[in-house]
């Protein structure tokens, strides 16, 4: 150690040695209370939306073995569950059906049956807890053999866009008919906000809300969700091949483009997805947009974190409370996050 150094260490440890600073910020983190006071970002419960995975049927809850904690729900215990959801202070679930092979299909027609798993979950909720908002997603993937978000054309390896639309529309049409307060599509196909738009205020849906996925990448970080909904077996969705309609990972300037479209087209609500490893076009998005904007904290982001704690290397509460408050940070307005129950629970608790 050279002798200047030792000096300074020797007049620091003696208190006589003072720097001459006008600046001090570490002046307000001194005490709790001023820390409070000069807190810039909150996170409440109310900020947070819980996805939910439905099967068919009055059994018990099937537990999601890559997701710990978190299991397929039957109607019955759905509706249970949204009771108590409310009660602490979480105001909306996002559905997603796990549906029977059987019931699947080259172009998912079960998606357009009026008495399909999701739609008799929605008007199960909004009869007995109608203070709760129902999201419904708005894709073909739980519906097909091949797990794609849309039509597919094996011969083009590709989905067919316009043709996807009109279903999707006519998906939203039914799902305002049960009742949803939103419809979430996810499928990223060319125009789908403006033609559903136009689908619902035709008929007679005006009211009825659109949670756009506006910025959803090809992710790697989908899989859990996948064992969840049942199509990770199927045919041709390793994410690679959902390229050709989810963004780019390494895109950030197109990621706007199909955030001001959805806005152009009468989105009500912008989406992110993922969160935590797009915080960047959260922030960007936030700046673009007066719309409120979602972020969700998908499978894979809440399955890293459960297994890195379940090993010991993580604290999970306070890793789950820092990853959720640092996705406010960026700008999203409201979360859908796998934890949005655990968390209420800490903050009731």
């Amino acid at each position: 150690m050279s002798d200047s150094v030792v000096m300074v260490l020797r007049m620091t440890a003696t208190s006589d040695f003072r720097l001459d600073l006008t600046h001090r910020p570490r002046r307000m983190r001194r005490t709790s209370a001023l820390r409070a006071l000069a807190n810039e970002t909150d996170l409440h419960v109310h900020n947070l939306i819980q996805p939910i995975f439905v099967i068919d049927g009055d059994g018990a809850l099937e537990p999601i073995e890559s997701m710990p904690g978190i299991s397929r729900l039957t109607i019955p215990l759905l509706v249970e569950e949204c009771r108590q959801l409310l009660a602490l202070g979480i105001p909306a679930v996002a559905l997603f059906p796990k549906l029977d092979d059987s019931l699947k299909s080259d172009d998912g027609r079960e998606a357009l049956n009026p008495g399909t798993l999701v739609l008799r979950a929605i008007r199960a909720i909004k009869a007995a807890v109608p203070d709760m908002a129902v999201i419904t997603d708005l894709a073909l993937d739980p519906y097909t053999v091949h797990g794609h978000d849309g039509l597919f054309d094996a011969r083009a390896g590709d989905l067919i866009n316009d043709a996807t639309v009109e279903i999707l529309a006519e998906m939203a049409v039914l799902a305002a008919e049960a009742g949803v307060d939103f419809v979430a599509p996810s499928d990223m196909m060319d125009g789908r906000v403006g033609a559903i738009r136009v689908a619902l205020d035709e008929n007679g849906f005006e009211k009825t809300s659109i949670m756009a996925y506006s910025a959803k990448f090809a992710s790697a970080f989908y899989g859990p969700f996948r064992d969840a909904v049942g199509s990770a077996s199927s045919a041709g969705t390793h994410h690679l091949d959902k390229r050709t309609y989810q963004l780019n990972p390494g895109n950030r300037r197109e990621a706007l483009i199909e955030v001001a479209l959805d806005e152009a087209e009468g989105a009500d609500v912008l989406m992110v997805k993922p969160a935590g490893p797009y915080l960047d076009i959260i922030r960007e998005v936030r700046e673009e947009t007066e719309l409120p904007l979602a972020a969700y904290q998908v499978s894979g982001e809440y399955a890293q974190l459960q297994a890195a704690a379940a090993n010991g290397w993580l604290d999970l509460e306070r890793c789950r409370d820092e990853s959720l408050l640092a996705i406010r940070r960026a700008g999203a307005d409201m979360i859908l996050t796998y934890f949005a129950r655990a968390y209420a629970e800490s903050v009731q608790g």
